[in-house]
């Protein structure tokens, strides 16, 4: 059972994530109506919203630290808030801005911040391998520090995911596997793409524990994500963990979602993940909904601060450009 300040500290970090992600699906679509143009607007290029995963990432990352890894998916906003990236540079970084993580080269799929271990890429399955990386690299140096790949459910049918899970388990690293499946493999339904049911049962296959966290259940994989992570970090070795999650949103900002069955999100978004934690903390007495209220009004604050921040900063100079290449 999580402690209070473990309660408090998911609970705004899931209520960060979803304020962040409503405001940016507004901002994204400035420009673009009422047709919609990738390229036009403040925010230029694709958008990738995990509204409705929150659980996935707090309640895995609330028994991380700061020199632990990360790596995410092409849709990043949740995990990397409750690691700990900077929201500023990060809000920069998606409006293309000098001020952002990486100079407003990178956007919103190719979040980067050292500082705190994060990184996240648009290819499909491709955290995996430099999570097991960063992980062996934690055993050769001595330390207990861990690392946390999360991946979509269409990543477990990618090479690099089952030569990474290998890798894992043949060296006993420590690394955790977090499966987010939301049923969507872009338009394509899970029951159509995979032959296995539940991918927590793949982990057999590599002499791993595997576990299955049924319908975004954020205090289950508290407990799971926290044996996990004790377990890797004392050289247990590796875990896999597939969470059923939501997807909101489309696949992608102006999605016209015609592959999804007709009622469907307001049906997931009747038991929101983030409404239920909130009345188990307030009804279990764990903390006050005025603790709970003052959580929120933070994590909105930080958001409409760091949203304030990016849309005020400068856009780099077209020959900056040429900096950071190889030729």
């Amino acid at each position: 059972m999580p402690s209070k300040s473990q309660f408090l500290w998911m609970y705004e970090a899931m209520e960060k994530a979803r304020y962040y992600e409503d405001t940016i699906a507004v901002a994204y679509m400035e420009g673009k109506q009422p047709k919609f143009d990738i390229g036009a607007g403040p925010l230029p290029g694709e958008m990738h919203l995990a509204a409705g995963q929150e659980p996935c990432a707090a309640g895995v990352c609330v028994h991380l630290r700061a020199d632990d890894t990360v790596t995410a998916t092409h849709r990043p906003h949740h995990a990397a808030i409750a690691k700990g990236v900077d929201l500023k540079k990060m809000t920069a970084e998606i409006f293309g801005k000098k001020a952002g993580l990486a100079g407003g080269r990178g956007g919103h799929m190719h979040l980067l911040d050292p500082a705190v271990n994060f990184a996240c890429s648009g290819i499909i399955a491709q955290g995996a391998g430099p999570a097991v990386g960063a992980a062996l690299a934690a055993k050769l140096r001595g330390t207990d520090a861990v690392a946390v790949s999360y991946v979509g459910d269409g990543a477990a049918n990618q090479g690099g995911f089952h030569e990474s899970l290998n890798l894992a388990s043949l060296w006993k690293l420590p690394v955790i596997f977090v499966i987010e499946d939301n049923s969507w493999g872009i338009s394509v339904p899970k029951t159509k793409s995979t032959a296995i049911k539940d991918n927590s049962l793949r982990a057999a296959g590599y002499a791993m524990p595997g576990f299955h966290i049924a319908d975004n259940d954020t205090l289950k994989l508290f407990d799971v994500a926290g044996e996990a992570v004790a377990r890797a970090r004392t050289g247990g070795g590796p875990t896999l963990i597939e969470v059923e999650t939501y997807r909101y949103y489309g696949h992608f900002q102006g999605d016209p979602e015609t592959y999804r069955p007709k009622g469907e999100v307001a049906a997931l978004k009747a038991k929101d993940p983030i409404v239920r934690f909130r009345k188990t903390m307030i009804e279990t007495k764990v903390a006050t909904a005025a603790e709970a209220d003052a959580a929120l009004a933070r994590a909105k604050a930080e958001v409409d601060e760091a949203f304030a921040f990016a849309r005020a900063a400068a856009y780099p100079a077209p020959e900056e450009a040429l900096a950071h290449v190889f030729a």
